[in-house]
């Protein structure tokens, strides 16, 4: 029987031109190195295999350019911003260029300003907190968590028509019949903002901001994007793209040392509510009164993670500086090949939330016959060395709209995937659905796991006691 990696083998030689230098495909090779790219993981079998990580729409591994500036400048890191010593100064340049650096990898415009987060989450609950009083905001049901409880919360749980602050869309069976919807209701009542996503992360699809951003700014409305999936994945720009805010987060965007960003228009930010009270955030404090810093201090207070903005602004430098179009061709070959291997196993089913949508990014969300999604993932785990997610992605409205109420299981490609993770992964559904799964399995606390599981624990101190707590740790991973 021939196996989807042979036959994809065959077309590129039968597709390709015969040189003597032949040049790889587009997601033959990995676009940019990155750390952990030859560790080997345990099979049950008792083999190992390199580990094929598809899961980079979870957390992407770190840029070895990444690893290779955090080494350069951690002896040089000390406290920024009020120290005198010399250390201090370094530490703090480093950390105001990061800021430049990182407001400038999404094309900020001169007067935008770049605050320094946590991740996307952190982001948009910062901004949740700086729409001004009485300002109504709307987003659509197919958003990641991140960019739907902040607004709900905000306005205590509001659905579309109770007239409090935040108003949920439902999404329409194509991308014309979505945006008309949101040209009505942004016709029906004024709104200071609508947050949406700039990629879904179920299935990589998005409305065309160029189009949202011209029905919300003609009704005088702001547009703020998630970009925890675009940015990593297309080059993006607030300048060209007329956005006015865009949240994203370092451990998507190969910088996986707890850095996030919120870039964008400075009037809000400037005056909103800080969004935490302590040092390095006041102009001046008396026992009567507290004069707060305009943005972006006024949003950062405490000691900052200088280090993880530094490695923030290193992949965002390191993404920049490839050539025009080979980040989006690396995707895009990858997301065609895995689409296409996909759809040709029947009992497989891809999921979509539009017909009618264009250019998604490498997130891939699908189902496997009437199989438990949480046993195909361990399964793939297991018997192939290959990781995915599985669950409803923190998106369970979406996952609800798309008749997954009970999960599904997603491949996100990344700079460091290559084909042959995603033949690996094709050949491993294609032999499941054949012959079944060689390995015994159970649930246990709500999360699959081989039966009297013998596979060896790398060898990292802090993983001794790993087996007695996999089990407990793993549980609330089924919502996610």
């Amino acid at each position: 029987m021939t196996t989807i990696t042979e036959l994809f083998a065959c077309a590129d030689e039968v597709s390709g031109t015969a040189t003597s230098a032949p040049v790889a495909p587009a997601g033959a090779a990995p676009l940019l190195p990155v750390v952990g790219a030859d560790t080997t993981v345990p099979l049950v079998d008792g083999t190992s295999r390199t580990y094929a990580n598809l899961d980079c729409a979870a957390s992407a591994p770190a840029l070895e350019a990444v690893a290779g500036r955090l080494t350069e400048v951690l002896p040089l890191y000390a406290s920024v911003h009020r120290g005198a010593g010399y250390l201090s100064q370094v530490s703090t340049a480093l950390y105001e260029a990061s800021r430049e650096a990182i407001a400038r990898f999404v094309g900020a415009r001169e007067d935008d300003v770049a605050v320094i987060t946590r991740n996307t989450t952190d982001s948009l609950n910062l901004l949740a907190g700086v729409v001004p009083a009485g300002g109504r905001v709307l987003v659509l049901d197919v958003e990641h968590h991140a960019n739907l409880l902040p607004w709900v919360q905000r306005s205590g749980g509001a659905h579309a028509g109770t007239g409090r602050a935040a108003t949920i869309l439902p999404l329409e069976p194509t991308v014309v019949a979505t945006l008309g919807a949101l040209r009505a209701e942004l016709a029906r009542r004024p709104y200071a903002l609508v947050a949406l996503t700039g990629a879904s992360n179920v299935t990589g699809e998005a409305l065309p901001l160029d189009r949202v951003v011209e029905i919300a700014h003609a009704a005088g409305t702001r547009v703020a994007v998630d970009g925890a999936q675009l940015v990593p994945h297309r080059g993006f720009s607030l300048a060209d793209s007329d956005v006015d805010y865009v949240a994203f987060s370092g451990h998507k965007t190969y910088a996986p040392f707890g850095a996030g960003a919120l870039v964008g228009r400075r009037d809000w930010l400037d005056t909103g509510t800080p969004y935490l009270a302590g040092g390095g955030a006041v102009r001046d404090v008396r026992t009567d009164r507290t004069v707060w810093q305009p943005a972006p201090a006024r949003h950062e207070a405490g000691s900052p993670n200088v280090l993880g903005a530094i490695a923030l602004a290193q992949a965002c430098d390191t993404l920049a500086a490839l050539p025009a179009g080979a980040l989006e061709a690396h995707e895009q070959a990858l997301r065609e090949r895995l689409v296409s291997g996909l759809s040709a196993i029947e009992g497989v089913e891809v999921a979509r939330i539009w017909p009618d949508s264009a250019d998604p990014v490498g997130v891939v969300t699908f189902t496997v016959a009437d199989l438990n999604p949480g046993l195909v993932a361990a399964y793939l785990s297991a018997e192939h060395g290959i990781g995915v997610r599985d669950g409803r992605f923190c998106a369970h409205p979406l996952l609800a709209h798309l008749g997954a109420t009970h999960g599904a299981v997603r491949a996100s490609v990344g700079v460091g995937t290559t084909s042959e993770h995603v033949d690996r992964l094709v050949d491993a559904l294609a032999t499941l659905l054949r012959r079944g799964a060689q390995a015994e399995y159970e649930v246990v606390d709500g999360c699959w796991s081989v039966v009297d599981d013998t596979r060896p624990l790398i060898e990292v101190e802090g993983l001794d006691h790993l087996a007695a707590t996999a089990a407990a740790a793993c549980g609330p991973a089924l919502d996610d």
